[in-house]
């Protein structure tokens, strides 16, 4: 059964066993805007938990976005190069960013759960 945790900074991680997809929130999505271009990570790359990892930009604003947890990617969404419209229309399914085989669990059970993360977004 997978998992899902948040960030402060508004991404999103799915763990299935030692395999963890990235993406940003809803609500991140909605503060975006129209999202026109995104630049995911090769795969091999090793990210540290924090770590810059994918660029998204709208009409309104170029973001980072950055790896909940460290790992090594073994994909990214080669999909949103030719539709980064994906990230709007479903960024917590189809607009996924990234994947990763995580380094460490624990790194995992430290980041928001759903309830948190919603308590967390109404005080914004």
């Amino acid at each position: 059964m997978s998992e899902v945790r948040f960030t402060d900074q508004h991404e999103w991680v799915r763990l299935d066993g030692d395999q963890a997809t990235v993406g940003i929130t809803k609500y991140a999505a909605e503060q975006l805007g129209d999202v026109v271009f995104v630049e995911v990570p090769e795969t091999g790359r090793k990210l540290g938990a924090g770590g810059e990892a994918a660029v998204v930009e709208s009409v309104k604003a170029a973001s980072e976005v950055y790896s909940p947890i460290a790992g090594e990617v073994t994909e990214g969404n080669a999909a949103l190069a030719a539709d980064p419209a994906k990230v709007n229309a479903d960024p917590e399914g189809e607009g996924w960013f990234f994947k990763l085989k995580i380094a460490d669990a624990n790194e995992f059970s430290k980041l928001m759960t759903e309830a948190q993360y919603a308590d967390f977004v109404k005080g914004l």
